[in-house]
């Protein structure tokens, strides 16, 4: 493609992707910091990116008002993220993605924003110019001139602590296109403009349950606009907004709106002389065809390369990421290879996905849940912390349980499910170090298998083993526990709400979850703490 010289100042950076649901957590405690790793970023950088877009939910990782402290943990976390990119010579956005879509911005976000802020700069000011501030993501409900004025106190906040490092504007409604024109002109010579794009958004939000209504039962809108491939519109969306998009959608799904709207945030680029950079786009794939939804996205990536705008898309993996839906979204085995090819990016050959045996043990927990483990337990930081720091036995961390109901649960998922025959058959322990001070703690700690087809009798079987004073002394010390694979004992299946006997159907080919359970009774009062837990040799 070639970029017009009318276009062509730039970005630092040119393409790449966001790493979602990872720093977006409701606090930095539930941050499970494994789930990407250095590697995720050389994969990243493999496919021919130069540039991470990181979301993070910044003001819930504070002491909250007024000061608006920010955890030390979110400091410590996130400066590993920074030494990775710096050294793959990647750039990388700090996004402060803050604003509930469920609710506007208010004006007095500045008292957050400006203390928030000051703060990241102080923190950064001295790091490499690879990282950049982006002030707010899709501010909404709130006007231009009073975002555009919020928006310069914060660029002058960060200027009093950092004068190096470029800032990222956005307009108010969404960070949309159609808002760019209302910036005003700020004065600081070291920023870059964004916009989000998911035009026409009917077809770009198809299945999504968070907007209202909720688009989930809109399905297979095409793109571009064809009579004779249009759904039937469901009533539930008539007299709503959707009603509206879809019955001018024959003017709005065609590629000529697309390059328009584009060709609009071109024009304020050109007009103001400045670098301009899509933060968020794509097409949700749940309920979107393949061929549409590749098409759009190449269309998109024409339009914006041609006029010399950067992008990130929305997201890598994910409903809007670029690996096949239902996969376990892993680089050399379930990319979409179309759509990876279509963005421009270089696509790594793609193996067949296959289980083998683990023929070796390995790490569930070191001061980290391990990396292709997913934390799935849901639970509160009061109830569950994988970053405490009271007397951790190795390290800096250590796993704090308290509080939850019966049958509250640890529970870390396995991606890809592991094989665990072979370490079974060779007398492979689960190992790790316990401490409690009630002298009744008691719990269980089981593997829970696949639920692996559409038959009724098929359950997610559990394999059990009984943690209380005969395994442990609950002294408040730390007790090695060593429990040979072999002498779990099945449980039975809780499914869909129904309990089921266990019927020795589990199967240690093809282990979902590492699971501790209050199997009897409630933690109230009682903390129990963990740490380095693994599968180990016997």
């Amino acid at each position: 493609i070639t970029i017009n010289s009318a276009w062509a100042v730039e970005a630092p950076f040119k393409h790449g992707v966001n790493l979602t649901e990872w720093f977006q957590s409701p606090s930095v405690r539930q941050v499970q910091f494994t789930k990407f790793t250095k590697q995720d970023f050389i994969d990243i950088k493999n496919l021919g990116c130069d540039v991470v877009r990181l979301p993070i939910n910044l003001h819930a990782m504070t002491s909250g008002q007024p000061d608006y402290t920010i955890d030390p943990l979110l400091f410590y976390l996130l400066d590993q993220v920074v030494d990775w990119t710096e050294d793959l010579d990647m750039n990388l956005i700090l996004d402060n993605h803050s604003s509930v879509p469920d609710a506007n911005t208010e004006p007095n976000i500045v008292d957050t924003l400006v203390p928030v802020w000051t703060q990241m700069a102080d923190h950064y000011k001295n790091r490499s110019n690879h990282i950049f501030y982006e002030v707010l993501n899709e501010p909404h409900g709130i006007s231009d001139q009073i975002w555009n004025n919020i928006q310069e106190t914060v660029i002058d906040a960060i200027r009093t602590v950092d004068p190096n490092h470029a800032i990222i504007v956005g307009p108010a409604n969404w960070n949309s296109y159609k808002n760019l024109d209302a910036m005003p002109y700020y004065s600081d010579d070291k920023l870059i403009y964004t916009f989000h794009f998911y035009d026409p958004f009917i077809f770009t939000h198809q299945g999504a349950s968070w907007t209202k209504p909720s688009l989930e039962n809109l399905v297979g809108v095409p793109f571009p606009y064809s009579y004779e491939k249009m759904p039937q519109l469901p009533y539930e969306y008539y007299h709503t907004w959707v009603e509206d998009a879809y019955i001018w959608y024959d003017t709005y799904g065609r590629f000529r709106a697309l390059k328009e709207a584009i060709q609009t945030a071109a024009e304020f680029k050109q007009s103001r002389n400045v670098p301009l950079y899509c933060g968020e786009f794509g097409v949700y794939r749940k309920n979107c065809f393949d061929e549409p939804r590749d098409l759009w996205y190449f269309y998109v990536r024409m339009y914006f390369d041609t006029y010399g705008i950067s992008w990130t898309t929305w997201d890598y993996k994910g409903g809007f990421g670029i690996f096949k839906k239902d996969t376990y979204e892993l680089i050399d085995y379930d990319l979409n290879v179309t759509l990876a090819k279509l963005l421009g990016f270089h696509t790594p050959p793609q193996e067949e996905f296959v289980i083998y045996t683990d023929i070796r043990g390995f790490d569930i927990y070191s001061d980290y849940v391990a990396s292709n483990i997913l934390e799935s337990s849901g639970l509160k930081p009061n109830k569950l912390d994988y970053y405490s720091e009271n007397n951790p036995l190795d390290g800096k961390f250590c796993i704090r349980f308290t509080g939850v109901d019966q049958y509250g649960k640890i529970s870390l998922r396995f991606i890809p499910y592991k094989g665990l025959w072979y370490l079974v058959y060779y007398d492979y322990v689960l190992d790790f170090y316990v401490r409690s001070n009630n002298p009744d703690t008691k719990f269980d700690v089981r593997f829970v298998d696949t639920k692996k087809t559409d038959n009724p009798y098929d359950h997610p079987w559990r394999m059990r083993y009984k943690i209380d004073d005969s395994v442990a002394i609950w002294d408040g010390q730390w007790n090695h526990v060593r429990i040979p694979l072999k002498d779990f004992v099945e449980h039975g299946s809780f499914d869909n709400g129904m309990w089921y006997d266990p019927v020795g159907a589990f199967e240690w080919g093809e282990v979902d979850k590492f699971e501790i359970v209050s199997e009897y009774g409630n933690l109230n009062g009682t903390d129990i703490y963990f740490d380095d837990i693994s599968i180990a040799a016997p």
